[in-house]
């Protein structure tokens, strides 16, 4: 009987995703997946053309039967050893509505729904953003609800109502913070499988998503921030990835329920630059 691979799957098709994967796909299958299927082909067209074994596929991570059929159909193929989380929008991009139920509801939606199936030792990492470091601190108990709400009861929290929220950006800003919160609760789940889940904190990375923000009503906004930034400039994909692969390796084997800031320095410039 032939053995089955194991499986990789990347939620959201784009550079920083795929940046991450083809460091850890040698000898996996991957499936890849996207609310646009034209995105996932064109994710898993580029990755073919580079040798590896890539399945494209179409998941709204905000939906849970989405998600459900997502897992069954990779677990058809093997084992689920790694998950890599990328997905998300933007504040230009979408409403605060939007905001809360991709990059907060979905994403938790991820990790407990992968934190249940994950293969014994499994890794994960799932993207989040600096937008969450630069906003006030919230008080331990507002922490504590966003980081083990369940997830069907998030988005009924007070502080995630889009009347107690500013704008899309302070929606972003929750999203991700929620993120990292997540990350922390999940962490002592996956442990019982002996599994490791991590995020990471980019700051501006140049991909489409960063162009229409570059691009949009707070480019200025942006690239004072990269004149102000200990590096001087926004990052690219492969940076993140440099980390990614740490953390989904065995030399980042004593490492979960950790955020890692990669932002250039952007956010230590934000609180301090003017010392």
């Amino acid at each position: 009987m032939k053995r089955k691979r194991d499986i990789i799957v990347l939620t959201g098709a784009g550079q920083i995703g795929m940046s991450i994967a083809r460091r850890m796909a040698y000898g996996n299958r991957v499936f890849v997946a996207d609310w646009k299927m034209e995105n996932a082909e064109t994710i898993a067209k580029t990755m073919i053309e580079a040798g590896f074994d890539v399945v494209p596929i179409k998941v709204d991570i905000s939906e849970r039967t989405s998600v459900l059929n997502l897992i069954e159909t990779a677990k058809k193929e093997g084992d689920i050893s790694m998950f890599i989380n990328s997905a998300g929008v933007s504040p230009s991009q979408a409403t605060i509505e939007q905001i809360l139920k991709v990059d907060l509801y979905g994403t938790a939606l991820l990790l407990d729904e992968f934190g249940k199936i994950i293969k014994e030792g499994g890794t994960a990492v799932t993207i989040s953003s600096q937008s969450g470091h630069r906003m006030p601190a919230l008080t331990p108990e507002e922490d504590k609800l966003l980081a083990t709400t369940p997830t069907e009861d998030l988005l009924n929290l007070k502080i995630l109502k889009p009347e107690n929220l500013n704008d899309t950006l302070h929606a972003y800003q929750m999203a991700k913070r929620c993120n990292v919160k997540r990350v922390m609760a999940e962490a002592v789940k996956w442990s019982k499988r002996r599994a490791r889940v991590n995020s990471i904190s980019p700051g501006i990375i140049i991909t489409p998503l960063a162009l229409d923000e570059i691009n949009g009503p707070r480019g200025d906004f942006y690239k004072n921030m990269f004149a102000k930034s200990p590096a001087g400039r926004p990052g690219i994909a492969d940076e993140v990835a440099n980390v990614a692969e740490l953390l989904l390796s065995e030399k980042g084997s004593f490492i979960t329920g950790a955020d890692f800031l990669i932002d250039g320095g952007a956010t230590a410039s934000y609180f301090y630059g003017q010392l």
